[in-house]
């Protein structure tokens, strides 16, 4: 059963595959988040038929701190702006660890609204669920 919007099902329908290789991108691997860097760095997987699929965001929250939690979150919407950029479709947080989870799910959740907006799938893998 298809999940298709009716108002995107024509276009849906009409896509091809790409000759393309689908890439994860490490946002560690990323040098700068730059508009500037970012466009090279698009302009050269283009040309070497590769596909930015989706961007990975290790992320720390492991002090129980409202700055350092505001702090990082910023960061991760940093790399949400990237993802948009490039053009991937999945924006994944990873966190081992998270001191507070009342202070960070707020701010997560955020992230991922950001992420809707820009058009973007958020996923979160840490020991919180948005949803709680």
């Amino acid at each position: 059963m298809s999940t298709t919007s009716p108002a995107f099902a024509q276009t849906i329908e009409g896509c091809r595959p790409a000759n393309v290789t689908p890439v994860a991108i490490e946002a560690a691997d990323l040098e700068s988040t730059a508009p500037e860097y970012l466009r090279d760095l698009k302009h050269e997987c283009t040309r070497n038929d590769l596909f930015p699929a989706g961007l990975t965001v290790e992320a720390c929250f492991s002090e129980d701190c409202s700055l350092t939690t505001q702090e990082e979150a910023d960061r991760i919407r940093g790399y949400v702006r990237a993802g948009a950029f490039l053009g991937v479709g999945t924006v994944t947080v990873v966190c081992d660890d998270i001191a507070n989870p009342e202070k960070v799910r707020p701010a997560l959740a955020a992230c991922a609204e950001r992420a809707t907006r820009e058009g973007l799938a958020f996923e979160l893998d840490a020991p919180i669920s948005l949803d709680e």
